[in-house]
């Protein structure tokens, strides 16, 4: 062994004080025990954390059931619709409501490989070993995603309800079917380039992609089935009269409770008079003398012959494209108050590339803040696997202790995270909720995964404030909430950012 050699090895007399250290401390002994029985998450996981993060919330959105991307990499797309959906339900009134994930998934890989071998074309001059050529090439028609990915689908393909085009097996488990997608789309791309090599024109060469592509459809047709033009759409409204007996119901236990007459929210007053006579309130009492069937009497919403792009503009009452990426990134290389344009981070070709704006934390959250408090969920972006726990649902450094497991403190902070691919943004959910102290400044937020009702606590997490500030990195804010300053920033003319450069991976 040369002497340099020698130098950068682990030597064994280190080794041995190594050992010796370790098992002098009686804590190292406990905390292996621990982590080798138990796994480092549980072994870490902080009693004192948990009770410090309780499961309510001053401001709280009634959400439908919670949704499940399964062994896929939808995040983006199911936040994103979960925001629609909320919005949705309310402007219809639906007790619940769920679109098709499976439709702007089939239109989002045959989008993304268009994009795929278009960016080839812009590109042939390129070395496939240069730094260009590898971030495009990296993963072609992968599953991930952006809010701006799903807002140019929907200007695009529209929506449709989950019940006109319903999860398949390879929609809630992709890794197969992208896996070969990704095979042929590479095999396309060889045959352009080696063509272009070989004197093709560019005419020629996209009259080929366009054969292509017609594979493409057959691969995400056999394997998703092909999305409907048209649909049936049949729901009902929630009957507001069940919501008024139900107060009455309250009123008259209130008053049996405790004698007093109350006032119910129908707008009628109880006729109760103490504990032994308390009668039911009127609007409790059937409007109708008609007698009672079996028959759902609800009116009815009913469409036929609809199509995606019909729906979306008849059904939700938001427009996709009044929506902002805020971004929260403290680098020196991304000043503050500024907007981005990430280059060849386009899933719609002609829909153009992912922008964001970068703002300080103040403004990031209050911008979050002002959504909530006005009703509306948010899309978020984070690096969720960092101080969580998946199946108790908690995102907080205080509830992972980590580093009293491992005897050594976690320092790097959200530009260190970001700049060194730590904590980059992995995957998106949404803000339904957020707890306001006594000073009227958010300690938690109350999260909706799409992980399934199992995960978390019924598929909801709760997020310690400290956790939001470190590690939420992007927030989908309606115009309307955005201050003057912010909003102003979005006629300026974009800075260009490289795909490998930070705040460009794909959300899971």
């Amino acid at each position: 062994m040369t002497a340099n050699a020698s130098a950068r090895a682990i030597k064994p007399e280190l080794l041995r004080t190594y050992t010796e250290d370790f098992n002098k401390d009686r804590a190292n002994l406990i905390a292996a025990d621990a982590a080798v029985s138990a796994g480092v998450l549980k072994a870490a996981t902080d009693y004192r954390g948990v009770r410090a993060l309780p499961r309510d919330f001053s401001i709280e959105l009634k959400q439908g059931s919670i949704t499940n991307q399964e062994r896929s990499g939808r995040c983006w797309m199911f936040a994103s619709l979960n925001t629609l959906r909320y919005e949705l339900m309310h402007r219809w009134n639906l007790e619940d409501f769920e679109f098709s994930e499976t439709y702007l998934f089939f239109w989002d890989a045959m989008e993304k490989s268009n994009t795929y071998l278009e960016n080839v074309l812009r590109t042939l001059d390129e070395a496939t070993d240069s730094r260009l050529f590898e971030a495009i090439n990296e993963s072609p028609a992968d599953d991930g995603g952006w809010w701006q990915m799903f807002a140019a689908l929907v200007n695009k393909y529209g929506l449709v309800p989950k019940s006109a085009y319903p999860e398949s097996e390879n929609s809630r488990n992709s890794d197969d079917f992208k896996q070969y997608l990704n095979s042929k789309l590479r095999e396309f791309v060889a045959e352009l380039r080696r063509r272009s090599a070989a004197g093709a024109s560019e005419d020629e060469l996209r009259a080929l992609k366009d054969e292509y592509m017609g594979t493409v459809y057959r691969i995400c047709a056999v394997a998703l089935g092909e999305p409907p033009e048209k649909f049936d759409f049949f729901a009902r409204p929630k009957d507001d009269d069940e919501d008024k007996k139900g107060e009455a119901r309250k009123c008259k236990a209130e008053a049996d409770a405790d004698g007093k007459a109350e006032s119910c929210k129908c707008g009628e007053s109880c006729k109760c008079e103490g504990k032994s006579d308390a009668k039911a309130c009127k609007c409790d009492k059937d409007k109708s003398d008609k007698p009672k069937t079996g028959k759902d009497e609800r009116p009815q919403i009913r469409e036929i012959g609809i199509t995606p792009l019909e729906f979306y503009k008849k059904y939700v009452p938001v427009d996709v494209n009044d929506f902002v990426t805020l971004a929260n990134a403290p680098l020196k290389n991304r000043p503050f108050n500024q907007r981005y344009r990430i280059r060849f981070s386009a899933n719609v070709a002609e829909a153009g590339d992912m922008e964001f704006v970068n703002v300080p934390l103040d403004v990031f959250k209050k911008a979050a803040l002002d959504q909530l408090t006005a009703g509306h969920p948010i899309w978020f972006a984070c690096d969720c696997t960092q101080f969580a726990l998946r199946k108790d649902g908690f995102f907080d450094q205080s509830v992972v202790r980590v580093d009293q497991l491992f005897g050594t403190e976690f320092t790097g902070d959200k530009a260190h995270g970001l700049e060194y691919g730590d904590s980059p943004s992995n995957h998106a959910m949404t803000f339904t909720g957020v707890n306001l102290d006594e000073d009227g400044k958010p300690n938690r937020w109350k999260v909706e995964n799409s992980w399934g009702k199992d995960a978390g606590k019924d598929g909801y997490y709760v997020m310690s404030d400290a956790w939001f500030d470190r590690y939420v990195t992007e927030l989908i804010i309606r115009k309307e909430y955005l201050d003057d300053a912010t909003r102003a920033l979005l006629t300026t003319e974009p800075v260009e950012l490289d795909p490998w450069q930070p705040l460009t991976r794909r959300c899971r």
